[in-house]
């Protein structure tokens, strides 16, 4: 995609978010203040219960006397540090100035008096001069702690309002800026304001960041994940969908691509305040209701009650939750795109687990009136029978879905039909644009009813959450890219509109490759691995806080500067999906290439969610590359002559840049840090594509010199057999 000047903001709300502030720093305060406050108060909590846990004795040591100071002076110290940041967060907020000033007040007196309780310096003379100790008086050391905890609660609950409403203000800026952006006519005009737009997206960034790092509830924090995915990908289609508008104002079809993006992020925007707020939309229903798996096991668990309770529900809501779960299967069964032996063995599974439940209900008839041993045994088996053939349900479903996936992600692994897009837009070509926008049609209808088939099987919540993301996203983005290539295909000489298509094709690929790691996720929890061995590639990667970007002050970089590294950064961190493609086709995960190659796209993806100060990574990212390039070298040295230099032209392509990226990371460009950004994104984007063909070419060598051993392998052995004949 060539370069093309945009506002300034894009790099920031293209490429900040994470789990967590990053991309440019932000000043942002009350983030740092509140989580200082949460972190004194653990072990703030933690030296409270030493204190009322202290075991009275008669004869006290030294050693204990000086412990019980060091607990009271440091809970003392403690709840200073706490005020001191209620206080400040109370002067930022005049509209509960007053509220957390009180609780500050009641938490410095509990504090000053469990400091007080707890000197017990002069303990030997405390007798006699009638001195009030931890000793003489532990209830005033449990009221206190208690008017402690409860004036921290305080400050916390307030606290989170404030950022609850900083949240809320951040989204209702970037709408209004958003309202401007759609009826803007003038390209200047737009620069201009996208510019602010870009700006109001990476403050909105950081704030929902840290509210889903704070988030304790996992489908929560996969809502919020989800939906900041989307305004992630949509930032770089708003840009390149508006522009086309702009270039090409009496189009219909540019219109309704830009229209769509403008929905989406709106949604997702609302999606956030919902979760924030913890308010659920109109009409909005619980994904757990639709799952057949979750279905199953509260199923299981209330049969398996009636070995404690023969009267805990009815039969008749028994034979309805079955029912219910059984009805939710015909979507497979219904499907297009179930195989007959699949549809078969569901209807099956289906039946038999009727059956056993008309005779579970039959024993458990008898068991309520019968009180005998043989009754017992035959509820235990009727129990066990419906258990078993439930379980053997949920291995045809899971077998159905994920097969289907499978087949289906390998089978558009070349994205041919997005090819074919790009290709008859530049030709202009209408007819073809029909055929293969029924193709991709085709196509993106298979994805979600495959994605919905998966919903079922997902097995947790996060999960079941990720596969609605996915399912969303075909559902627009398909539609998206047949307007784009639309568009292309009427103004076929236009550079902005082939830019844009590949936007969204691009976006496209990507969830595609999303798609590969939810499957694998899905088998590993259906399998009883954990599913946090690989992260989910759809939502924003998780990033650790850091209090030290505040102290970063980066110079201001103008609009093209930002536009030309947003820009940059957008296909660095499309390249490491491109590069985990490949990686996923490797049979052996543990091969020394696959690693280090590995290695690189994880780092790459750090990368794209920059900040100023990480050269230093840029340093290692190249290191890594050299140590790619001696890994493939010692590869090369199994193949034939003509393999063999084929892939050592390729290595002698990446070994200047990793040398070119070392020497630009130890350069000094003083009050010219986004300049060396740009050249250290520059040459990482040249490593990843070169990557993503190294780790290509490698595989197909690799299999080509597998399949070359093995016939060698059989020749070997029929010689060896007619030698003995």
């Amino acid at each position: 995609m060539a370069a093309s000047p945009g506002p300034a903001g894009v790099a920031g709300a293209g490429a900040v978010y994470g789990s967590g502030p990053s991309g440019f720093a932000l000043d942002s305060g009350l983030e740092i203040k509140t989580r200082s406050v949460e972190q004194t108060l653990l072990p703030l909590v933690s030296q409270i219960t030493t204190l009322i846990n202290h075991k009275d004795k008669t004869k006290k040591s030294d050693k204990t006397l000086q412990a019980i100071q060091r607990v009271g002076q440091a809970v003392n110290l403690a709840v200073g540090r706490f005020v001191k940041v209620g206080e400040a967060i109370a002067n930022e907020n005049w509209d509960l100035k007053e509220e957390i000033n009180i609780a500050c007040i009641e938490a410095k007196q509990a504090g000053e008096t469990i400091a007080a309780l707890t000197d017990i310096t002069n303990l030997n003379h405390a007798e006699s001069d009638g001195q009030i100790t931890i000793f003489t008086d532990k209830t005033g050391v449990i009221k206190a702690a208690r008017l402690l905890l409860s004036s921290v609660t305080k400050v916390l609950l307030l606290a989170d309002r404030v950022v609850i409403k900083q949240i809320i203000t951040s989204r209702n800026k970037v709408l209004a800026t958003m309202e401007r952006l759609e009826k803007v006519t003038s390209f200047q005009e737009f620069v201009q304001i996208f510019s602010q737009f870009g700006n109001e997206m990476v403050e909105f960034a950081h704030l929902s960041g840290d509210r889903q790092n704070d988030l304790k509830d996992e489908k929560k924090k996969a809502k919020m994940a989800a939906a900041r995915a989307v305004l992630e990908k949509c930032t770089m289609m708003l840009l390149t969908a508006s522009k086309t508008c702009l270039r090409h104002p009496n189009c219909e079809s540019a219109h309704k691509n830009k229209e769509g993006v403008f929905v989406r992020m709106k949604v997702a925007l609302d999606k956030v305040i919902e979760i924030v707020t913890d308010c659920k939309s109109n009409g909005e229903t619980d994904v757990s209701s639709i799952n057949i798996f979750t279905g199953i096991k509260e199923f299981k668990m209330n049969i398996e009650a009636l070995r404690e309770n023969l009267y805990f529900q009815s039969k008749e809501n028994l034979s309805m939750t079955l029912e219910v779960i059984l009805e939710r299967t015909e979507d497979f069964t219904d499907s297009a795109y179930t195989s007959h032996e699949h549809r078969e063995r569901i209807l099956e599974l289906s039946t038999q687990a009727r059956m056993e439940l008309q005779q579970l209900v039959s024993v458990w008839i008898q068991a309520q009136s019968k009180k005998t041993k043989s009754i017992a045994e035959e509820l235990e088996l009727s129990i066990l029978k419906i258990s078993h053939s439930l379980n053997e349900l949920k291995k045809e479903l899971h077998s159905t879905a994920t097969q289907l996936a499978a087949d289906l992600l390998k089978y558009h692994a070349d994205h041919v039909v997005l090819k074919a897009l790009k290709l008859t837009g530049v030709e202009g070509n209408l007819e073809a644009l029909a055929v293969y926008a029924c193709k991709l049609s085709e196509q993106k209808e298979q994805l979600v009813e495959t994605c919905r088939l998966l919903r079922h099987v997902s097995g947790t919540e996060p999960l079941e959450i990720t596969c609605i993301h996915a399912e969303e996203t075909f559902q627009v983005t398909g539609q998206q890219i047949i307007s784009a290539a639309e568009t292309l295909t009427l103004h076929p000489s236009s550079k902005i509109a082939k830019e844009n298509l590949d936007v969204f094709c691009e976006a496209w690929e990507s969830q595609i490759s999303d798609m590969s790691t939810l499957l694998r996720e899905i088998n590993d929890v259906f399998e009883g691995r954990r599913g946090e061995k690989y992260g989910y590639l759809s939502l924003p990667k998780p990033m650790k806080n850091n209090a030290n970007l505040k102290s970063l002050k980066p110079d201001k970089p103008d609009s093209e500067e930002q536009a030309k590294i947003a820009k940059l950064g957008l296909k660095l961190g499309l390249l490491t999906s491109d590069a985990d493609c490949e990686i996923e086709k490797w049979e052996d995960q543990e091969n020394e290439i696959v690693q280090y190659g590995r290695n690189m796209s994880s780092m790459a993806y750090s990368l794209y969610l920059f900040t100023s100060g990480v050269f230093s990574f840029y340093q290692v990212f190249a290191a890594e590359g050299l140590k790619l390039t001696s890994s493939i070298q010692a590869f090369s040295k199994q193949l034939k002559d003509d393999d063999k230099l084929m892939l050592l032209l390729e290595i002698n392509k990446l070994i200047p840049l990793c040398h070119q990226l070392q020497t630009i990371t130890k350069s000094s460009l003083q009050n010219k840090v986004f300049l060396k950004v740009d050249k250290c994104i520059t040459k990482t984007r040249s490593m990843m594509a070169l990557l993503v063909q190294l780790l290509s070419l490698c595989y197909k060598l690799l299999k080509k010199l597998q399949m070359e051993n093995n016939r060698w392998v059989s020749v070997t052995n029929k010689d060896t057999m007619d030698g003995k004949t």
